[in-house]
């Protein structure tokens, strides 16, 4: 592992430079550029908030705010999105850049490193909109939004280490990817995203309590919505089991990067 971190140390110029060209080139001929990274998931966020809050009579117990579902629902999508962006980027992103693999001789953990960084600097942006959208509402930010860099490492050292496993699998087995493309949808709706934690029937609620991103989405909800510090004592499981397969996917990266150029 130590070999590899220093081997993405040494092509750190390439990997900086890739993420700028890969910015650039989503971005060609686009009038409105970065603001699509932006604009996609507040468009989402408020369909549902519409949807749920203003037809379906959806509302957060024991609040009467009626911008507190939008601004929940923005935080919990929000974290959710870096999730599955992350996730979803690296379980193909061997097979995408095959012929780059063929070619040209560098680490290839690169590539996902690569996916990662953009992740982060598009969900960057989207915080700052979602901020001014929140002034909009009248919602001012306070100290605890402080955590919310807390969430995104767990978040994205979670969905990099899953990612690249599952990108590793799916070069020898292609139905990993239409697997996960189910498992996602149903992951999403198995989250407290767009309904809160608290209407879970009691006798559900275990699955809501072994699913890690129940209290990694509540990190954000938290803190943009109620202005409050998560709950630490459930962060400890979600922080060992992304720590875990974090440094597992190093591992298994190394034993199986001789043969994945042969199968792809």
């Amino acid at each position: 592992m130590k070999n590899m971190i220093l081997a993405l140390w040494h092509y750190r110029h390439f990997i900086l430079s890739s993420i700028r060209g890969e910015l650039k080139a989503r971005f060609a001929r686009s009038r409105l550029g970065a603001l699509w990274f932006i604009l996609h998931p507040l468009a989402q966020a408020t369909i549902f908030a519409l949807v749920l809050a203003e037809v379906l009579g959806a509302k957060l117990p024991h609040i009467e705010n009626k911008a507190a579902y939008p601004i929940y629902l923005m935080a919990g999508t929000a974290a959710w999105g870096l999730f599955s962006e992350i996730l979803n980027r690296c379980l193909n992103i061997f097979i995408e850049y095959s012929s780059m693999l063929k070619k040209i001789s560098f680490p290839r953990l690169c590539l996902p490193v690569i996916v990662w960084g953009s992740a982060l600097l598009n969900h960057a942006l989207l915080l700052l909109a979602i901020a001014f959208v929140f002034l909009f509402f009248g919602h001012y930010p306070g100290i605890a939004w402080l955590i919310i860099p807390l969430g995104i490492l767990l978040i994205s050292v979670f969905a990099f280490g899953l990612g690249v496993m599952l990108g590793i699998f799916n070069v020898f087995t292609r139905d990993v990817g239409q697997v996960m493309s189910v498992l996602m949808q149903i992951w999403f709706w198995l989250t407290p995203v767009v309904y809160p934690y608290e209407i879970i029937p009691q006798n559900l609620r275990w699955l809501a309590d072994i699913n890690p991103m129940v209290p990694l989405v509540r990190v954000y909800q938290d803190a943009l919505l109620y202005n409050r510090w998560p709950d630490f004592s459930t962060l400890w499981l979600p922080a060992i089991f992304a720590i875990a397969l974090f440094m597992l996917s190093f591992v298994l990266f190394r034993k199986a990067s001789p043969e994945m150029v042969d199968v792809l």
